[in-house]
């Protein structure tokens, strides 16, 4: 028998920013409560003046705040709200938060715990792939428990070879080998990483594979047993293993080989049991071969680019799938229409070693217009906190085909205007002057061999361009000076307030 459908009444959102502004639209077109938390450094955030509801839940660190996993579920109970959405980062991918939710009562709107941890574990996921069928990279068996396992692992693969961390992900405890010679030394270093950055200090090893993509599969899964894959996005354009530019569809992929992944993808994902959104990574080589590197069980920040060129609404699938509500045909088949293009605005100088900018964003003009699409959890006048990621907010752009989506892409960023702190837009604007970019040339290590390189000069703006803009910033900072519509002030606030369905913001100093 299939199991009920439950409709939400109130989702509490254990998350902050960009992520949760964005479940809490979901949840207002599907008439349910959002209820937010925030901490002291976010008590004027973007997503506490946007919520229902808003609960204070500790201190600016986030060891105090957003990482308080049985705080985050006692208040989801103390509330009433009937499930809890984590966002990404922070605790969205803890099998323990999972397991709470479930203990507790409330729903979980993501994967199992079981589903969490077999695929958290890069060992076990690659153990559970290999049954399946899917294709992984050739590495270790398991975990490596000393230097000699992992000299005699290294060598009957063939070097290059890479040490991963077992419970790792976003470059931390990764070491590329070339040569027996350097296997000791970086031994060393991914164990000390792996242990500081996740608490678990064992590695294992793959073959590296030159130049690779990076190429993803979304996949969907609801409580009947039914998987989908909803195509491929490309995300090779990296920094240090962290995603800088998101593009759906891949210019690599034919429908093929869209086919053949999105096969791989639904397999990996019901050996797992799998439910909600969850995406399938694989690195890509240049033969055509494709290879399972993990699965991120939660909404990936790159949702939006799959979003635009499906015409679906993932956040609003992820609900209804917790509720119980089975995946309709919309879901079945899906072929992309178009081109998206993402591109992740940081504070951060991108030609000063991309050190941190925070500080308060004094003029925020985000692009508008046909094609484009912004996803931010700030506004003119908020502050860039030193305690948590630096992100703006991530400007997406859609078009019939790549070109019409990166000349868009090129008007939206000339339209975009922050002032008050530095940001990586000049990043974005010398990527679409490279021939290569331009053309789809690259693979996961070119934007860092680039930026080494110096290849990536900010472009000159004409002076001409700028006063007018400059200008009319003057103006608009001196008409805010003297009104009191203020962006910082008050009225800003029961603007939001005003806005909430349910009527004035409700807030509880609950912690």
């Amino acid at each position: 028998m299939p199991p009920p459908v439950r409709p939400f009444r109130k989702v509490l959102i254990a998350n902050r920013g960009e992520i949760a502004v964005r479940v809490l639209r979901a949840l207002r077109e599907l008439e349910i409560t959002g209820a937010v938390i925030y901490s002291d450094a976010d008590r004027e955030g973007l997503h506490v003046l946007a919520a229902d509801e808003a609960y204070r839940i500790g201190p600016a660190p986030s060891a105090e705040s957003y990482l308080r996993m049985e705080a985050i579920v006692e208040l989801a109970v103390e509330i009433g709200a009937d499930a809890l959405h984590p966002g990404y980062g922070f605790l969205a991918e803890r099998a323990a938060l999972s397991a709470l939710c479930r203990e507790r009562g409330v729903v979980f709107i993501g994967p199992s715990p079981e589903a969490i941890h077999a695929m958290g574990s890069k060992v076990e996921a690659r153990r559970r792939m290999i049954a399946a069928g899917v294709p992984v990279v050739p590495g270790s068996d398991g975990p490596l428990d000393d230097l000699a396992a992992a000299r005699a692992s290294a060598t009957a693969i063939g070097y290059p070879v890479i040490l991963k961390a077992s419970a790792g992900g976003g470059g931390k405890g990764m070491r590329i080998v070339r040569a027996e010679a350097e296997l000791a030394e970086a031994y060393r270093l991914a164990r000390a990483e792996a242990g500081a950055s996740f608490g678990d200090d064992s590695v294992f090893l793959e073959k590296f594979v030159e130049r690779p993509r990076h190429v993803e599969i979304q996949v969907l899964g609801d409580r009947h047993g039914k998987v989908v894959s909803l195509g491929e996005r490309e995300c090779s354009l990296q920094r240090r293993h962290q995603k800088v530019v998101e593009e759906a569809p891949s210019t690599v992929v034919s429908p093929e080989l869209r086919r053949r992944m999105g096969e791989a993808a639904v397999a990996a994902a019901r050996a797992v049991g799998y439910e909600n959104a969850g995406t399938c990574e694989f690195l890509f080589a240049a033969d055509g071969s494709f290879y399972f590197l993990e699965m991120n069980t939660r909404l990936q920040v790159e949702h939006p680019v799959t979003e635009m060129v499906t015409g679906l609404d993932l956040v609003v699938a992820q609900l209804r799938v917790a509720m119980g509500e089975p995946l309709g045909p919309e879901f079945d088949h899906v072929e992309p229409s178009g081109h998206a293009v993402e591109v992740r605005l940081y504070a951060e100088d991108p030609y000063r070693n991309f050190a941190p900018s925070p500080g308060r964003i004094e003029w925020l003009r985000l692009p508008q217009g046909p094609g484009v699409r912004n996803d931010t959890g700030v506004y003119g006048g908020a502050e860039i906190s030193i305690y948590y990621d630096p992100m703006i907010g991530k400007l997406i752009v859609h078009g019939r085909d790549r070109a019409e989506a990166l000349r868009r892409l090129g008007r939206a960023l000339d339209e975009l205007r922050v002032e008050g702190i530095r940001t990586n837009l000049s990043l974005f604007e010398a990527l679409l002057a490279h021939d290569d970019f331009r053309a789809a040339r690259f693979d996961i290590h070119w934007l860092d061999r680039v930026l080494a390189e110096g290849g990536l000069a900010p472009p000159a703006r004409a002076a001409s361009s700028d006063l007018p803009l400059v200008a009319a910033a003057i103006a608009h900072f001196e008409r805010a000076q003297r009104t009191a519509a203020d962006v910082r002030g008050p009225s800003h606030r029961a603007l939001w307030a005003r806005s909430a369905r349910r009527g004035a913001l409700r807030r509880s100093e609950w912690s």
